[in-house]
């Protein structure tokens, strides 16, 4: 059974890892940027993320002092699911607190207006936890999170467009996304990843902007017409020059996603959510017999 013990322990022990321990793709794509780089200020820059990466990973100890706001998304299995709601919520809530001192992480969360917070990294909404029903059929549910730094979630965007013919649309698209690339320029610390959400209501495509970024580097749109807006808006991204936090060179973005979503016919929403260099992330798969799959 799914207790809410049991979401306690993984939470805590997922969001460790997410803290300390960089996804192999965000490693690997860095490692070929400074690879390629001739910069020699953005190979320095590259060469210190890649030791600071190591450092982490060894002393177990968080990757950046920005640890991020706790954001979880559950996928609760389409099979028999043992697990009661309100665990899944205390518990996750639970792991954050107890996270904050073990860890350690920087207490983040503050009232948005008083900016007056607690030291446990929770608060009226906070840890925010998304659902969906899995399209597998799994007793159990997944757990992912995704702490969002301060730097890259200061820098998002987002535009009603006009709607317009496709050719039209999509370089009014790519014009958008570039403007903010511009104008968020080191904030954000790059190389950073880009999501964009295309489509929905105003609130789906920002979503959509962020769960983009769950998607490993490298990896296309399955739809062809967006795959190739993927690669041609990271090829004019890294064309600005902006560079390894700011300071020049031929990664300003490490890859660029795109999600879309059917619209209103008198509608064209675009979201831009910047992940910077620390792209980080953790899973595990719950099954309701109790064992715990890290992902």
């Amino acid at each position: 059974m799914i207790t809410k013990k049991l979401i306690k322990d993984v939470t805590i022990n997922i969001l460790r890892r997410a803290e300390t321990t960089l996804p192999e793709d965000v490693k690997q794509a860095l490692s070929r940027a400074y690879e390629q780089e001739t910069n020699e200020i953005a190979r320095v820059q590259l060469k210190a993320m890649l030791d600071n990466v190591k450092l982490a990973e060894e002393l177990q100890r968080p990757l950046c002092q920005d640890t991020g706001l706790p954001l979880f998304f559950v996928t609760l299995g389409s099979g028999n699911i043992n697990v009661n709601l309100n665990d899944i919520e205390s518990g996750i809530r639970e792991g954050v607190r107890e996270a904050t001192e073990i860890i350690p992480l920087r207490p983040n969360v503050v009232n948005p207006i008083t900016r007056v917070g607690g030291e446990t990294n929770t608060g009226d909404g906070i840890p925010h936890i998304n659902y969906k029903i899995a399209d597998f059929n799994v007793n159990g549910l997944e757990l992912l999170v995704f702490p969002k730094g301060g730097g890259s979630e200061n820098v998002g965007a987002f535009a009603m467009l006009t709607p317009k013919p496709e050719e039209e649309t999509v370089e009014e698209i790519k014009k958008f996304v570039l403007g903010a690339v511009l104008n968020a320029a080191g904030k954000p610390c790059p190389p950073t990843i880009i999501g964009v959400g295309i489509g929905g209501s105003a609130d789906m495509a920002m979503s959509l902007a962020k769960t983009a970024l769950f998607r490993p580097i490298g990896v296309r749109n399955g739809d062809g017409r967006v795959a190739r807006i993927e690669t041609e808006l990271l090829e004019a991204v890294n064309g600005t020059g902006i560079g390894p936090m700011g300071l020049g060179g031929k990664t300003t973005a490490l890859d660029v996603h795109i999600e879309t979503a059917d619209t209103h016919i008198t509608s064209l929403p675009v979201a831009i959510n910047f992940q910077c260099w620390v792209a980080r992330k953790a899973s595990a798969r719950i099954y309701s017999s109790g064992k715990v799959e890290y992902l």
